[in-house]
């Protein structure tokens, strides 16, 4: 997500379950029952005016929360050698495995894929991880003769020195972690944090770059973290009211930078969820540029349950609760068991509670 890390504007669509009883205590008092399972005294008289009827449907427990359409996460590239800017990608271009991002002293540092950063100068005996996804670059681009494993060899000397020599390099047979930069796949420039003719030196930030694919970013705060269950599915609305479908592709845990505040001293840093959502249909949102865009998270759902406004619901005295139904000019309470809270409405299971059973909702 470019610029500040905004803060985001969770609207809950559910009431947690949290639900206000004063008035329906009141009703209790008024039709006197005396409680239970069984669903308590009968009471004569008029139906209440306000009521509902029980349903039977799907409820879910969502929430919605701000997002931004773009690219993604802005990363940085910052150089790991000292010397001169001669040349950068451009803004807005495309840079590919093994293709330049930049140049200094007129020497290509160039984009590879992987997750690990590179940190060390790879050479003959040196052995790990780093040294694993290097030599799967390296097979990717088309050079042979060594074995792709966790371990630099002289074979693998070899066939960097190939390479070095197709870049114009020195062919040293090493590989500096300054030549290059590891990105998940091929990246998209964001911008230029240097100009050409820069002197720079290790830690300076050179240009940003994001992903390729147009997504849509949410940050959530850490007590909302159970939102963000990568894979699961979301719904999109975007600025012209349309919805499409999406897909939470990566969770990832950030931390905002203290800020400076009004007084001179500086806010506390702030760790946030950052989720990335894809999008089933791209195409979608070619019509946005850095638009905001609401997502809705689906933290549970039922199915084909019997449900009836969370305002019907009675606290029994003896614990739990109930609803009052109103049949045939009277009505009484009976107790039921309450399951999933969301849009207003709760699910309910309960000895003579069926669809289309009436019940009343306390003003």
């Amino acid at each position: 997500m470019t610029g500040a890390i905004r803060r985001s504007r969770l609207r809950a669509a559910v009431t947690g379950g949290v639900v206000l009883l004063v008035a329906a205590v009141g009703v209790i008092a008024a039709v006197g029952f005396g409680g239970g399972a069984d669903g308590g005294r009968a009471q004569a008289g008029s139906v209440p005016p306000s009521t509902a009827t029980v349903t039977r449907q799907t409820l879910a427990d969502s929430e919605t929360a701000d997002g931004e359409l773009g690219y993604g996460t802005t990363r940085t590239a910052t150089a790991k050698l000292s010397g001169t800017v001669t040349a950068l990608a451009a803004t807005g271009s495309t840079v590919r495995r093994g293709k330049a991002l930049y140049l200094v002293d007129n020497e290509e540092v160039v984009l590879l894929y992987g997750g690990l950063p590179a940190y060390r100068t790879l050479a003959p005996g040196v052995e790990g991880a780093d040294v694993a996804q290097f030599e799967r670059n390296l097979d990717a681009l088309g050079y042979s003769g060594f074995t792709v494993d966790d371990e630099y060899t002289g074979a693998t000397a070899d066939a960097v020195r190939e390479w070095q020599e197709d870049l114009g390099l020195t062919e040293t047979g090493r590989v500096e972690p300054g030549r290059i930069v590891y990105a998940d796949r091929e990246v998209r420039v964001e911008g230029q944090q240097a100009d050409v003719g820069d002197l720079t030196k290790p830690g300076q930030a050179v240009l940003t770059y994001t992903g390729t694919s147009r997504v849509v970013t949410v940050e959530l705060d850490v007590d909302d973290q159970r939102l963000a269950k990568r894979d699961a599915k979301v719904t999109v609305r975007l600025p012209d009211g349309r919805t499409v479908a999406g897909t939470i592709s990566t969770v990832e845990t950030v931390v905002q930078a203290a800020a400076a505040g009004a007084n001179g001293q500086s806010d506390d840093a702030e760790t946030k969820i950052e989720v990335t959502v894809a999008v089933t249909d791209p195409k979608a949102l070619t019509d946005f540029d850095q638009a905001s865009a609401d997502v809705t998270f689906t933290v549970s759902e039922r199915r084909d349950v019997l449900t009836v406004p969370v305002a019907a619901l009675l606290a029994l005295a003896e614990g739990g609760y109930g609803v009052q139904v109103a049949e045939d000019g009277a009505s009484r309470v009976l107790a039921v068991t309450t399951g999933l809270f969301a849009d207003g409405r709760v699910e309910v299971t309960g000895t003579g509670i069926t669809e289309g059973t009436t019940v009343v909702v306390p003003t």
